[in-house]
């Protein structure tokens, strides 16, 4: 028993040492980064990035991670780019070179040679006055102040460090890009959520009794129990023709309860948005989710080319969160 507390102690204090290095971090985010930022949205080119030892590793995380979200991004060996590979790189990329040190030999060896075709070179080292931050344009300091590593030898909240400012340069690319979940499925068409968007409507839309809906001739009292009955947070409104005839949603409720405090006794008619958006069955799953994203909704209404209502769709079926059923088509 004393072993064991000895381990998780000691496993404790490993996590501990990379969460504070990681923190570091935060007070090292400066006009460096937002110029790297910036210089990387501007590429007409692709990010090429480059480290040796568990700096590589980590680059090549860092290059899934922006190939992944919408940055080219492409890794390279230091010692094979001396050895042909350079014919990878033009003048219209950017070169992010990895490096704790800075004075990593075969990294350092490449710069002018980077350099000469014309290529900015971003550094993300942990001495700002080392060899490669010197001959760097832009300098982003990932310094940590120990390894967890008790021999100090070993890379470890360094290599922390690095993953996670490479996360951050990605992250901010994401929003800057306004790359949108469904552009998620370009680049991801193996994966769950690339699966789920390249789906039809029709295979994702909830059907039959699953759909919350009350008559345009009903009050808003039983609006509020359909709406309770299925807690989608809406109810569609159907015509005498069973077409769509408008939809409410909780918040069109709270927000009338203001102005009226008898808005249980009023026809849906009255309260309902008419015309509300929808889609057809066989609209792709990524249309969809787009369409909600434009307009900051969550469910949409399903109609056939005549009105009718077939299904209705709600943002978690298309992201795959909680449970979900299929009809099969």
């Amino acid at each position: 028993m004393e072993q064991d507390s000895r381990i998780i102690q000691e496993a404790k204090e490993v996590l501990r040492i990379e969460a504070e290095g990681i923190l570091e971090l935060i007070d090292r985010i400066d006009g460096h980064f937002a110029d790297m930022v910036e210089l990387v949205y501007r590429c007409a080119g692709r990010v090429i990035v480059a480290g040796i030892g568990k700096s590589g590793i980590v680059g090549r995380k860092i290059v899934a991670t922006l190939n992944s979200t919408g940055t080219r991004a492409l890794f390279l060996h230091p010692v094979e780019a001396m050895h042909g590979d350079l014919g990878m790189v033009s003048k219209h990329d950017v070169f992010l070179a990895l490096s704790n040190s800075g004075e990593t030999d075969e990294l350092n060896l490449l710069i002018p040679s980077i350099k000469s075709l014309g290529c900015k070179v971003v550094a993300m080292t942990a001495n700002p006055a080392s060899s490669l931050a010197n001959h760097s344009d832009i300098v982003v300091n990932v310094g940590v102040k120990k390894e967890a590593c008790p021999l100090g030898l070993a890379p470890t909240a360094s290599t922390t460090a690095l993953l996670a400012m490479g996360d951050a340069l990605a992250v901010v690319l994401i929003n800057k890009n306004a790359f949108k979940s469904s552009d998620f499925k370009k680049f991801h068409p193996g994966g769950l959520l690339g699966q789920r968007l390249a789906r039809c409507i029709k295979d994702l839309m909830l059907t039959g009794s699953s759909i919350p809906a009350i008559p345009v001739h009903a009050t808003m009292a039983n609006a509020l129990e359909e709406i309770n009955r299925l807690e989608m947070g809406v109810t569609i409104v159907l015509s005498e023709a069973n077409t769509l005839a408008g939809i409410i949603t909780d918040g069109d409720i709270r927000r009338l309860l203001i102005r009226r405090p008898d808005v249980l006794s009023l026809p849906v008619k009255d309260v309902m948005t008419r015309n509300p958006l929808s889609l057809g069955p066989d609209t792709p799953a990524f249309d969809a989710l787009n369409l909600m994203e434009k307009h900051q909704i969550t469910v949409l209404p399903i109609i056939n080319d005549t009105g009718e209502v077939q299904g209705i769709l709600h943002l978690h079926d298309i992201l795959g969160k909680g449970q979900f059923k299929f009809n099969g088509c």
